[in-house]
């Protein structure tokens, strides 16, 4: 068992202005996904340019933070915009979707690669391993905030969690008003990073770095991002606004996850199935 080390989630203040951790994972989330895109400009066979890079990323922040603010609302909490519809701008509240931004990356991608006259999967097929960078730091920044964790467990790295620190946390896990800690529970926004953010990282930079199908590598990200998603799921709390959506066991993450599993594997079958020869 380990204890959750509370972590500032100011990183800095500057006069009036304070920067957090969560905005920062953004930034390195944005940077490092430039950097990577700019290594590989120049190489054998690359359609694309360092200044086209460059614009592609401009694009793929606003999708992010557009999509993913205006995914949450609409996923998780309509309720509270048809309440008060002026939360959709306060962000500092919190509440960004993975699902949303996702949207908002790949209609930014059809404007982007319809600006540049390539095909939507020539742009998806090149940013999808950089995205994972911003996935893995963004659910590091969850990890800081103490937000989103997973339900109790007996593993030797469950963490006991100040109540103080996590909002509701203690309360949900059916604790006395003055208890000091949660139960050991999962760090599920590690699992994430770990998962969506390394692991994914590394499948897709290592297969796009030959020549692939097009279309393959877009469907390999989602295949493989629906699967560990809807992995850990199971192991993390759901919303507590909205709970399980179906049979007890389904939660909002995995069914919006879904097709986004069927929809890779059928980009991966697209993509390599045989062509019909003519004689």
């Amino acid at each position: 068992m380990v204890t959750y080390p509370v972590i500032d989630s100011t990183l800095i203040t500057l006069g009036p202005v304070s920067i957090h951790w969560y905005g920062m994972m953004y930034v390195i989330g944005f940077l490092g996904g430039w950097w990577l895109g700019r290594r590989r400009v120049g190489r054998p066979g690359m359609i694309w340019d360092a200044d086209q890079v460059d614009d592609m990323v401009f694009y793929i922040v606003l999708g992010v933070v557009l999509g993913g603010r205006i995914g949450y609302i609409l996923f998780y909490n309509l309720s509270g915009f048809l309440a008060d519809p002026m939360i959709l701008v306060k962000v500092w509240s919190g509440g960004m979707s993975f699902h949303g931004g996702l949207l908002g990356v790949l209609l930014a991608m059809w404007y982007f690669a319809h600006k540049h006259g390539r095909t939507f999967f020539e742009a998806t097929d090149f940013i999808a391993p950089l995205v994972t960078i911003g996935l893995g730091a963004g659910r590091i920044g969850n990890f800081i905030n103490a937000e989103l964790w997973g339900g109790v467990t007996d593993l030797p790295w469950g963490m006991r969690v100040p109540c103080g620190v996590a909002d509701g946390l203690c309360t949900r896990l059916g604790l006395p008003l003055d208890a000091e800690y949660s139960l050991p529970v999962h760090p599920s926004q590690l699992y994430e990073a770990l998962l969506e953010g390394l692991v994914l990282f590394l499948i897709l930079w290592i297969f796009s770095a030959r020549a692939r199908p097009r279309m393959v590598v877009s469907g390999l990200f989602l295949l493989c991002y629906g699967i560990f998603r809807f992995m850990v799921e199971f192991v993390r709390m759901p919303d507590q606004h909205i709970g399980y959506v179906a049979f007890d066991w389904l939660t909002m993450g995995q069914l919006l996850t879904l097709p986004m599993m069927v929809f890779g594997a059928l980009l991966f079958y697209l993509a390599y199935r045989p062509k019909n020869s003519h004689g």
